[in-house]
Parts: structure tokens; C-alpha cells; sequence
């Protein structure tokens, strides 16, 4: 039989070792209570009715307009009921904002250029919502939701709202609900709206759908400054603006300033008869965001003047119909019983290569089609 090891024996209380004592100790208690888990656990948060969201969205709430934002971004079935009887009722009071889109490189100081540019619209007497969306991991699904912290100053702003939410794998980082998150933040009385995404890539598309103006933020003396930009990003931007154009950097910014405005002309004439500036700024200094802010109220000027203002809005919610038919399409298929069954031997067969992905999918498709 063997001797039992002393877990807290010590090498100082050897004979070897005379003049030296060292007590044992006592075992480590546990950090985390059970008992408290299982009562956070069991504690369910209440759901109002609808209407109590509403009237508090309306009357400018944001502890209820962030609860309705949650149920929102819920995929619960009966929060997502909730959710849409509350989006509903608020789509009479939106539509009252102008809906920026920011982009740009990781890096380029999106936060710090929303939050100068969110002080500026507040200092005269605006009401901004930034929906900014933090890239989830594909492995954990979670996220960090940082963006409030890096934005200081805003946070304490009464007359701002930060919401961070995450990607939940939607493309490029896109939040799945952020469309309707919007709705709900113009319903409470924020007449101006950012969405600022996780960087240069496909969200931007997304984004682009969903928001009138569309900035494209940019970093001068990295590099050559138009070896990284996608050719549909550079479409798409309705105004240019070079970030950190300050110090040392300033000259390089003005060298990129050309670059930009001559790779913009090459560019076919957009359909709201915009053309693009491209306008240098150091979002740490506050510098030259008053000169950009004065383009996007340029812009929102002649689009609504032309019709196009308008019109772009009304695409926009056809293309997200569209969408939303796709999403419960998909939602519904995957969350059938049946064919949650089905895709587990499914999956086994393309995996031991027994069956085509095709014709296994095209089997489960047969499968529903005939369930519904």
C-alpha cells in the first residue's frame, strides 16, 4: 500500500533543515459560491408588455429603450415577439434622422473621430445614437463590446447613446437587428444615428443599406495608402476623410489627399448626382470635423431636394424585406426538429464522402418541403 502524499507538505520542515519551520497552511475556499449561481440562474428578468416599451422609448427611456434593444437582439421566440409588436408600434415616429455610416482600417480611430464628431452634433443641440458593432468570435460567440469605454466623454453625454452589440456571425460583423435597432433609437428622439462597423470589408455592403451617408475613413504614411482599398469600398464612400492629419503626418495626409481625390474620379458619377470630397482631420485634435459634418448636411440637402433622399430610403426597406424573409426562412429550417435530426446523419454521410453536399442538401430542402 502506498503512502499517502501530503499535498501540503513542505521541503522546509525537513530534518535537513533545522531552524526553519513553515506551518501548512489551509486548503484554498472556493472562489465562486454554487449556491449563488443557482439563484442568479433562476432569476428571470421580467418581460413588459409591449406597450410599456413604447411609452418609455417615446418619452425618451434609455434603460427601456436598451431593454428593447436586447429583445431585439434576442433569438428567443418570445422575446422576438415582443420585439417586433414593440418595432411595430415605433415605425410611425422613425425615419426622423440622418443615418451615417463610418467606416475604415482597423486602427484609422473610428472611436475617437465618432466620439469628436458626437460632441460637435450634441454641442449644437443634436441627439446622436451610435450603434457601434463589435466583431464576435466565431469559436466562443462572444464579444468584447469596447467601444463604450474608448468613447469617454460621449458616454457621459445625456444627449448620446452608445450601443454596442455584437456581430452574432452575421456577415463582415454586421449586427443581425441593427435596422431595426435604429428604428427604436429615432422612435426616442435621436435625430442623428452612426453605425460604425468593424472595418474595411463585406459588412460594409450592409451597412451601406442601411444608412444615407456613407464615410469612408482613412490613414495617411501607412503604406501605399490605395493598395488595401477594395474598389466597391471606394464606390460606395460619399465623402473621404484622412484621420490623424496632424504633427509629422500632416504632409503625408495632404500627398494622400491628391491620391484619393484622383482615384475618386476615375469612379462612374453616382446616382444621387453626389460627388465625393475627399477633407483631411486629426479626431484627436478635433480638427476639421466641423468641415466634414458641414458635407453631410450638404448632402442631405441636395438628396432631399432631388427626391433621392427619399427614394433610397424606400429601396432600402424593400432590399431589408427581402432579407428578413431569408432570416425566418433559415431561422425556421434549422429550427425544425425533424430536420435537426435529419442534418446529424446528413453530416455524417458528406463527412465519410457516402453522399455529395449537394445531394444532401438537396434532400434535406425535399425533406422540409414536404414537413411544412
Amino acid at each position: 500500500m502506498t503512502e499517502k502524499k501530503d499535498v501540503h507538505h513542505h521541503i522546509e520542515n525537513d530534518p535537513a533543515f533545522k531552524g526553519l519551520a513553515v506551518n501548512a497552511g489551509i486548503e484554498k475556499p472556493e472562489v465562486v459560491n454554487d449556491e449563488s449561481i443557482k439563484r442568479f440562474l433562476n432569476k428571470k428578468r421580467k418581460l413588459l408588455p409591449a406597450g410599456d416599451y413604447v411609452n418609455g422609448i417615446l418619452e425618451g427611456n434609455i434603460t427601456l429603450l436598451s431593454k428593447a434593444v436586447t429583445l431585439v437582439e434576442s433569438s428567443k421566440r418570445e422575446h422576438q415577439e415582443v420585439a417586433q409588436e414593440i418595432i411595430k408600434e415605433c415605425l410611425p415616429y422613425s425615419g426622423k434622422s440622418i443615418r451615417v455610416g463610418i467606416t475604415g482600417v482597423p486602427g484609422v480611430g473610428k472611436s475617437t473621430f465618432i466620439e469628436a464628431m458626437g460632441s460637435y452634433i450634441t454641442s449644437q443641440g443634436g441627439k446622436l445614437a451610435v450603434l457601434a458593432i463589435d466583431p464576435s468570435s466565431e469559436r466562443s460567440k462572444g464579444s468584447i463590446l469596447g467601444d463604450k469605454t474608448r468613447m469617454e466623454e460621449l458616454s457621459g453625454d445625456k444627449n448620446a447613446y452608445i450601443r454596442p452589440s455584437p456581430s452574432a456571425g452575421s456577415l463582415g460583423g454586421v449586427a443581425r437587428k441593427t435596422r431595426e435597432t435604429i428604428i427604436l433609437c429615432e422612435a426616442a428622439g435621436f435625430d442623428h444615428v452612426f453605425i460604425e462597423t468593424v472595418g474595411v470589408g463585406q459588412s460594409e455592403t450592409a451597412v451601406h443599406s442601411m444608412t444615407d451617408f456613407f464615410l469612408l475613413l482613412m490613414l495617411a504614411g501607412a503604406g501605399d495608402e490605395l493598395q488595401g482599398i477594395k474598389r466597391g469600398i471606394m464606390e460606395m464612400a460619399d465623402l473621404v476623410a484622412i484621420n490623424k492629419a496632424d504633427g509629422n503626418n500632416l504632409e503625408r495626409a495632404e500627398i494622400a489627399k491628391v491620391q484619393y481625390k484622383n482615384a475618386l474620379h476615375l469612379f462612374p458619377s453616382k446616382e444621387s448626382q453626389w460627388e465625393p470630397e475627399v477633407l483631411t482631420c486629426s479626431a484627436f485634435n478635433k480638427i476639421g470635423i466641423e468641415a466634414i459634418w458641414e458635407q453631410i448636411e450638404k448632402y442631405k440637402n441636395l438628396t432631399t431636394n432631388s427626391g433621392y433622399f427619399y427614394q433610397r430610403r424606400n429601396a432600402q426597406a424593400t432590399y431589408w424585406m427581402y432579407e428578413t424573409i431569408e432570416e425566418n426562412l433559415k431561422r425556421n429550417f434549422y429550427d425544425h426538429p425533424e430536420i435537426k435530426e435529419k442534418l446529424k446523419v446528413m453530416e455524417n454521410y458528406v463527412r465519410n464522402d457516402a453522399m455529395s453536399s449537394f445531394v444532401a442538401a438537396g434532400e434535406l430542402l425535399d425533406l422540409y418541403s414536404r414537413l411544412k
